[in-house]
């Protein structure tokens, strides 16, 4: 009986490692968008230190979805170009259509949206391909428009919100 225990104990610790990494889903991540509601956007149009930290959370983003594991990132080739220009996270699914161009699975958009230079706002989709249905979405308010907060954001909403070594 110990034995067996044993042996049970040892499977229940080893099976969440199996199924982790065979779990690997081929995903699109499109760039982030800026929404910028703030007075001051309004009247100074976009400013060169928050496009910087939107490619910065590109970068991020690819990086901790592949290294949880959850996600093949594919490259966006062919569509890149095609995506550049439009809201990927207003597009009414487009994301979906794009993200199968390429051989996803998932399609991932998100945004900035900046109420002022204090409060700010990220936010996640992840969109199932075959179905166009949303099937992960978060969003997290931050403090302050520095490229620190931005990428604690970030982090924050995919280790506590999202989870995305659940997908």
């Amino acid at each position: 009986m110990r034995t067996l225990s044993c042996l049970l104990l040892a499977c229940s610790c080893l099976a969440p490692i199996r199924v982790w990494a065979g779990s690997s889903v081929p995903t699109a991540v499109f760039n982030f968008d800026l929404h910028d509601t703030s007075l001051q956007g309004e009247e100074q149009g976009p400013k060169p230190a928050e496009q910087g930290r939107l490619h910065a959370l590109d970068e991020q983003l690819r990086s901790l979805l592949a290294k949880s594991g959850c996600c093949t990132i594919l490259p966006l080739g062919k569509v890149a170009e095609k995506t550049a220009s439009i809201d990927m996270s207003n597009c009414n699914g487009c994301d979906a259509d794009f993200a199968r161009e390429i051989g996803a699975r998932l399609a991932v958009t998100g945004s900035v949206q900046k109420v002022s230079n204090l409060i700010l706002n990220i936010n996640l989709s992840v969109r199932d391909v075959a179905s166009g249905q949303v099937v992960h979405a978060g969003s997290v308010d931050i403090r302050g428009n520095t490229d620190e907060s931005w990428s604690r954001g970030l982090s924050y909403l995919l280790r506590d919100r999202l989870h995305p070594n659940q997908w």
